[in-house]
């Protein structure tokens, strides 16, 4: 069974850094796009950014949430089946729970099938 493990949220005041991970886990063949999205109360969740299986940086557009460019950094690890995400500047904006999200390919049966999965989600809160 796949499963996205989330770490990192926490508390941190404003100006301060956190390092999220998001490891995934189970019987996997491999994993296409890795991205990061997060959800402050009262609004909908939101991409923060993603990466391909390349490791291109896509951040989001203006469609999405762009006040994080610049600040935020997504990297993973294609050995460790593991997606990071380098917060720094934290406002207090940017408080939310964030979510980790990955489309992931797993053998069945004869063939191969691939879904969108997602973590648990990590609290994050920037303080004044």
């Amino acid at each position: 069974q796949v499963q996205l493990v989330e770490s990192g949220g926490g508390l941190v005041q404003a100006g301060g850094s956190l390092r999220l991970s998001c490891a995934a886990t189970g019987n996997i063949l491999s994993i296409n796009t890795m991205g990061w999205y997060r959800q402050a109360p009262g609004k909908q969740r939101e991409l923060v950014a993603a990466v391909t299986r390349s490791g291109s940086l896509n951040y989001a557009d203006s469609e999405y949430a762009d006040s994080v460019k610049g600040r935020f950094t997504i990297s993973r690890d294609n050995a460790r089946n593991t997606v990071y995400l380098q917060m720094n500047s934290l406002n207090r904006e940017d408080t939310a729970v964030y979510y980790c999200n990955a489309d992931i390919s797993t053998p069945l049966l004869s063939t191969v099938r691939t879904i969108n999965y997602w973590g648990q989600g990590t609290q994050v809160t920037v303080s004044a």
